[in-house]
């Protein structure tokens, strides 16, 4: 019987120990998708305890609380961080076989070397010790992302923010890459069209420009890529529940867009026209500026009514959704593909029904120039755990070529989050050692090594650049 979490953790094979041991597990990290405050990382955070830390903002750890019972007042609500805590701790036994249990003790044992389980008994002397730690220097937010190797974190910004905190990291010479993605969604989100118009007028004054039809909706989304560009960004990030295939005309988006101007409802097939119309003018700017364009697909977000109402979004009432993808996605790739105007490309899917339609679909549209130009991304939100990752990796060697993917993303708002790339990377030599130890790949350190720590880092370092 192995000891829990030791130095073989997930690793089933001697081979797979020593992929992992002597290749992945030293390699930086290239954080290319997350949600991190770069205003935290500005001021060089301390926290003052473990629970704001690790609690703060934490859906999948929201979500886990809910479903074992605790009220939501020590979830998302006005409870001492102490007391929160207490109920995370109470709900962790519960999260046998959850990756949150796995994520949960790597954290403590890579950040602050406790080795204890966490439930209710050891709950106030673990809170105690991680907490007097995180108020010293050595855990500001910064030491945290070094201890972690991290070399390049791309945040997740809106074209309205100022990305000063962004520019302060670059004025200091910060040493991890700290740079900003543009995310656009709400820019062309007209289910909503009274918070869609109150978006537009933030827009015009973040622009400069003032916004009365499609066209001039272009210029200032134009004009805040432009900014973007100037302090560094070179990704891009669409959160989508899928991509709906529409044709329209210029006349009809202008139609639609004094729709929803005056506050009319839009149709659903008029928004799917103005979303397809949107993303197509939105893309071609990207690949002008050389930007890799990321598209996560296929959640419902923010199913619980009476609780969006409450708290908003991002508070956990999301799901995997069911919808037919393949259709919507072809038909923007392939648009803009006929005019020579598809750049670098990540599709992530998030029902596992679709793993082979996206693996599949990233072939149609590599140009023979760029090693994987068209990507599918990592395991993403509900299946970033073993098996998750597993069948990713599995489909991706059978339908694609593995040793291109660009690797593991922690798609996070916790600067203690860092360890899932060690689980990523522990399942990765797992599966390769154990096709090594069953003659099905070459015992060569020649095609391994570069193999393994590409997937870990190089691939990313040399596809984001």
């Amino acid at each position: 019987m192995k000891p829990f979490l030791d130095s073989t953790f997930l690793l089933e094979t001697k081979t797979a120990e020593n992929l992992y041991h002597d290749y992945a597990a030293e390699q930086p990290i290239y954080d290319y998708h997350c949600h991190l405050s770069p205003q935290l990382i500005a001021e060089d955070k301390c926290f003052d305890n473990l629970g704001e830390i690790w609690l703060d903002g934490d859906h999948y750890k929201w979500r886990a609380m809910r479903c074992n019972g605790v009220d939501e007042v020590f979830v998302s609500g006005k409870a001492p961080w102490r007391e929160k805590f207490k109920k995370w701790a109470e709900t962790v036994p519960y999260t046998l076989r959850n990756p949150l249990y796995h994520w949960t003790h790597l954290e403590l044992q890579r950040y602050f070397g406790v080795t204890e389980l966490l439930n209710a008994e050891t709950a106030e002397r673990i809170y105690e010790q991680c907490s007097e730690r995180l108020q010293t220097p050595e855990y500001s937010v910064r030491n945290l992302m070094r201890k972690m190797k991290v070399r390049a974190a791309c945040t997740t910004d809106d074209p309205i923010d100022t990305l000063e905190a962004h520019r302060q990291l670059a004025e200091e010479g910060f040493e991890i890459r700290v740079k900003p993605s543009f995310r656009p969604d709400r820019a062309m989100n007209l289910s909503n069209p009274q918070a869609w118009k109150a978006y537009i007028h933030l827009l015009e004054k973040a622009s400069n420009t003032a916004i009365s039809d499609f066209a001039s909706l272009l210029r200032a989304i134009e004009q805040r890529h432009t900014y973007f560009h100037q302090m560094g960004c070179r990704l891009a990030d669409h959160g989508l529940t899928l991509i709906r295939p529409a044709l329209f005309t210029r006349g009809q988006i202008e139609a639609i867009f004094s729709k929803a101007m005056q506050g009319e409802t839009v149709t659903e097939h008029e928004q799917r026209q103005f979303e397809m119309a949107f993303l197509n003018e939105v893309c071609r700017l990207h690949h002008r500026r050389g930007w890799v364009q990321q598209f996560h697909i296929g959640a419902f977000r923010n199913t619980n009514t009476r609780m969006f109402s409450t708290l908003g979004a991002d508070a956990g009432y999301d799901s995997i959704a069911d919808y037919q993808q393949g259709p919507g996605v072809l038909h923007l790739l392939d648009k803009l593909n006929q005019d020579d105007e598809l750049g670098k490309t990540i599709l992530y899917n998030l029902n596992p029904a679709d793993n082979a339609i996206f693996a599949t679909m990233a072939g149609n549209f590599q140009d023979g120039q760029t090693a994987g130009k068209i990507q599918w991304g990592a395991a993403w939100w509900f299946l970033d755990q073993k098996d998750g990752i597993e069948a990713h990796l599995n489909t991706l060697s059978r339908l694609g070529l593995l040793g291109r993917f660009s690797g593991m993303l922690t798609d996070s708002r916790s600067f203690l989050s860092y360890p899932r790339h060690e689980y990523f990377r522990r399942i990765l030599c797992n599966l390769i050692g154990k096709d090594v130890e069953n003659g099905e790949i070459p015992n060569d350190e020649a095609l391994l090594k570069p193999f393994i720590e590409g997937i870990c880092y190089g691939n990313a370092k040399n596809y984001f650049g």
